[in-house]
């Protein structure tokens, strides 16, 4: 799977874990120069808090474009730190 926006390769894996149909990627296969913190944070009531991520490509940025659980709660586990996307960028194989 990758994860495309503005004509770039935000993130490429073989081992994404899909959850409510969105694909979480490995945090090893994002590349880190795209990504930016961000303050937004928001709550699920069975994975926990999310924290998001601005995704930068050429100067542009999509605002919490990507979103991840730092501690998520027991029944999420196995997606702790990965990464998933919205807001327009493309995920597919």
């Amino acid at each position: 799977m990758k994860a495309i926006w503005n004509g770039a390769v935000l993130a490429e894996s073989d081992q994404t874990i899909v959850v409510e149909g969105n694909h979480y990627f490995p945090p090893e296969s994002i590349r880190l120069e795209h990504f930016r913190p961000s303050d937004a944070h928001t709550t699920c009531p069975w994975k926990g808090v999310a924290s998001y991520y601005d995704v930068v490509v050429e100067g542009k940025a999509n605002a919490g474009a990507a979103w991840y659980y730092p501690a998520p709660k027991d029944a999420a586990g196995q997606i702790k730190g990965y990464v998933a996307f919205w807001r327009g960028v493309k995920v597919a194989q």
